[in-house]
């Protein structure tokens, strides 16, 4: 019996647009190494790269909310122009101060619409018996951005400087609102009765499990994605762009070749050893030393997300009635701005007073408290 395709008009749009949008906050990824030109502490760094994910979080039920009852594409459209307002915003940005802060929010706002808005669009249009399949190829989309953003943002660096990296952003937010304009309107059916608040919704006993073992992961990627620059400058072992190369391989060569495999020999049984990849990745990266070691550590933490995040997702939208699907996806991928926000000033906070290895041991016992459900 064949199976359906997961490649349509739609999910070719939508992975364009979110590549693009993705390429553009990507490139912030070395915003730490700007924030470190205006002040020495890290917790200050750690706390301004979480502005941004506070907003995402609090405006996360709106956008739940407008999803389920006015359809997916005036979300894509509205967080298309606010992605392109706040990149062009960094511009106006001297220091370390109340105007930077104010751009991190509102940054955050247009992630938390698009990044909450794609991954629906494609649950909305990926084939149930392959759904599992098809947010691991749909997030091929985000990975090799995560990639490019390193390796561009780097040569951007060495040759020019943050202004012209915050020009590159602006340019992909701009592609990625055009891919953005082409897409249909999706909406699902409203059923009978009263409608669920977003904390209803979203506190489903079926979906608790998913949020610890989302959180805990989302916790783990705080480290990377806020102090690997900084972890580079200071220790001068390996490179952003080295890391991410290996991370982004490693998942987009896993979900191409085996992403069937959370649908055939079930979720849970690939979900624990990619987590426990994911941990080993970050001890490797402390304990390692050399380059080689960073570019170890990143194929360990990209086979960790390579399978993570699509099997959690999909488990969501599987436990979700299809009328809640915006208000649960929403709420998934806040799990990952909620865990920038406690991980980056915390770790931040650990790491003025120990190390990298703490960090790392940090990571660790949460990857195993999220595993004892």
């Amino acid at each position: 019996m064949s199976r359906p395709p997961l490649l349509s008009r739609p999910f070719v749009l939508g992975f364009a647009a979110n590549f693009m949008h993705s390429l553009s906050f990507f490139f912030f990824l070395h915003l730490p190494g700007f924030l470190r030109e205006h002040t020495e502490d890290d917790f200050t760094i750690g706390l301004t790269m979480a502005a941004m994910a506070a907003s995402a979080i609090l405006s996360r039920p709106l956008i739940g909310r407008i999803m389920d009852s006015r359809g997916r594409r005036v979300v894509a459209l509205v967080g298309s122009a606010l992605n392109i307002a706040f990149s062009a915003a960094y511009l106006l940005v001297d220091d370390v101060g109340p105007l930077l802060f104010v751009v991190r929010l509102g940054h955050g706002v247009a992630e938390g619409m698009l990044f909450s808005v794609f991954f629906t669009i494609a649950a909305d249009i990926i084939p149930a018996e392959r759904r599992a399949e098809g947010m691991a190829l749909f997030g091929v989309s985000g990975m090799i951005p995560l990639s490019l953003a390193g390796l561009i943002g780097d040569r951007v660096l060495e040759a020019a400087g943050y202004q012209e990296l915050f020009f590159a952003a602006i340019a992909a937010a701009v592609l990625g609102s055009l891919a953005a304009l082409t897409l249909p309107e999706l909406k699902p059916d409203a059923p009978d009765g009263p409608k669920r608040s977003f904390l209803a919704a979203a506190s489903a006993p079926l979906l608790r499990p998913i949020w610890l073992v989302g959180f805990s992961f989302a916790f783990a990627l705080a480290s990377y994605f806020t102090f690997l620059k900084t972890f580079v400058d200071d220790t001068g072992v390996g490179s952003v762009g080295g890391f991410f190369t290996a991370y982004t391989i490693a998942a987009v060569v896993l979900r191409l070749a085996l992403g069937w495999l959370p649908d055939r020999v079930g979720a849970k049984t690939v979900l624990v050893p990619s987590v426990w990849s994911a941990a080993a990745g970050l001890l490797v990266l402390a304990f390692g030393g050399t380059a080689t070691s960073t570019i170890v550590a990143g194929v360990l933490c990209g086979i960790g997300h390579g399978y993570a995040f699509p099997i959690a997702s999909a488990m969501v939208v599987m436990r979700t009635p299809a009328h809640e699907r915006g208000r649960a996806l929403a709420a998934f991928t806040a799990l990952f701005d909620l865990g920038l926000f406690v991980g980056a000033p915390s770790l931040g906070f650990v790491l003025e007073r120990t190390g990298y290895a703490a960090v790392s041991y940090t990571h660790l016992r949460a990857h195993e408290t999220s595993l004892h459900l």
